[in-house]
């Protein structure tokens, strides 16, 4: 049975500053117009604020110590003694987080919660899915010092009898994707459950795509409360810890035209457009990376690559739990596009005037609503489908002809960081940015 849950936890602001060093033609160090036109926030997913530092080994907030107490409690639930600090659980679902949706009516737009629960909530809901609660069952998120707490994820793997239980208190477990587009992205609070929830879904996800060694074949077993595994074949005890998968996204631009190329994928809504991106290969730089991917998709040949900034990305397939998504601007040496039509379904070079018009034409406030809204019918138990491209219009109520992924992507950022620069910035070396390599 359901008991509190946190729905006033207010996580520490963070502020971010992203600066790349160039040298001017006097020789001295200035900051980059291009990349300082990035968002004055986080990206989405980043920012997680209960890792900003993790506690030492004796501090009972700790990885080491918070395990300890967690194995102590478990047998005795619920009859516990209350404790210090206090754990609470976010639980997931076929990689869906528990949420809550609160405040919306005619004039407001509805706010989603993680759905944080108790240990004794937890063990319950458990038991329901036929699973007895062990401390390897949880996943150390991190704690709050300051509220005397320590986060963690458990995933339910089983939904049957947990659903109807949870509907009647408007509990619901919805895709991290649609719960990033409903985020309003200039509150703090909303980005913090967002980075909690990516963390925790990138940690889960692992868990199930390594249960077994990839030395031996023996099955692994959690440590550190989660945080890596470990392979149980006494002959071999390999160490297996979380994985990155490394992804380069770049806006290819065309300095003597003043264009940007931007492509489009088969699984891409109606009418967006987005950089191209590609995973590193082994044994490959990031600019090598670059280049590589830009020639496959495009034909196209690029010299200077420009670092922009990174963010990860724990909403791909659960095969992939964590991509970071390494930030680039790429300047073209040749124009003519050949599209690998295996990779891409379209690639188009596209004027500033004509993306500057397709990031004023997006609705993103409304399709943020529109999320946040199929949120808080789900939490109801009224789940409807709906496209969120539709929601990408002219003031006219026509469909616009393009837009560009929201502000929760670092694509977004990458876009509107260019159009904000003039034709002049661009054409400059010096007004580029840090160029990591240049042909």
């Amino acid at each position: 049975m359901l008991a509190r849950f946190l729905s006033s936890s207010s996580f520490p602001t963070l502020s971010f500053i992203s600066r790349s060093v160039t040298l001017d033609l006097s020789g001295r160090t200035t900051i980059s117009a291009l990349t300082m036109s990035m968002n004055r926030k986080i990206h989405a997913f980043a920012g997680h604020p209960l890792k900003s530092k993790t506690p030492k080994s004796t501090d009972p907030f700790s990885p080491f110590l918070a395990f300890e107490s967690l194995k102590t409690l478990i047998p005795v639930i619920p009859n516990h003694p209350t404790l210090s600090p206090n754990f609470k659980v976010l639980p997931f679902s076929k990689g869906r987080p528990l949420v809550f949706s609160t405040g919306g009516d005619a004039n407001t737009t509805p706010i989603w919660h993680l759905g944080w629960v108790t240990l004794a909530d937890c063990k319950g809901l458990l038991a329901t899915c036929g699973v007895d609660m062990s401390e390897d069952s949880l996943v150390y998120l991190g704690p709050k010092v300051e509220e005397d707490l320590v986060y963690w994820a458990v995933d339910l793997m089983e939904e049957d009898g947990v659903v109807s239980e949870l509907g009647g208190r408007k509990l619901c477990f919805v895709e991290l994707r649609t719960l990033m587009v409903a985020a309003d992205w200039t509150d703090q609070r909303a980005m913090d459950e967002l980075a909690i929830a990516g963390h925790a879904r990138a940690l889960l996800e692992w868990h199930k795509v390594s249960r077994f060694c990839g030395s031996c074949g023996g099955t692994t077993v959690p440590r550190e409360a989660g945080r890596r595994k470990q392979c149980s074949n006494e002959t071999c005890k390999k160490r297996v810890y979380p994985r990155v998968d490394p992804v380069v996204i770049m806006l290819v631009i065309d300095r003597e035209n003043d264009r940007a190329l931007l492509s489009r994928q088969s699984r891409y809504v109606p009418r967006m457009w987005s950089c191209l991106a590609g995973f590193i290969e082994p044994g490959e730089s990031l600019e090598e990376a670059v280049r590589r991917e830009t020639w496959e998709e495009t034909g196209i040949e690029v010299g200077e690559v420009v670092y922009h900034s990174s963010q990860p990305w724990p909403v791909g397939p659960s095969s992939m739990p964590c991509q970071l998504m390494l930030g680039f601007f790429a300047f073209a040496k040749t124009l003519d596009i050949n599209v690998d039509k295996e990779e891409l379904e379209d690639a188009q070079w596209h004027s500033r005037e004509d993306v500057k018009k397709a990031l004023a034409f997006a609705e993103y406030r409304k399709a943020q609503r529109t999320a946040a809204s199929k949120i808080e019918q789900i939490c109801k138990g009224v789940e409807r489908s709906q496209s969120l491209s539709t929601d990408f219009n002219l003031e006219s109520g026509e469909l616009a002809p393009m837009f560009i992924p929201g502000p929760f992507a670092i694509a977004h950022h990458l876009i509107s960081a260019w159009v904000d620069q003039g034709p002049g910035d661009v054409h400059s070396k010096q007004q580029a940015g840090l160029s990591l390599s240049s042909l």
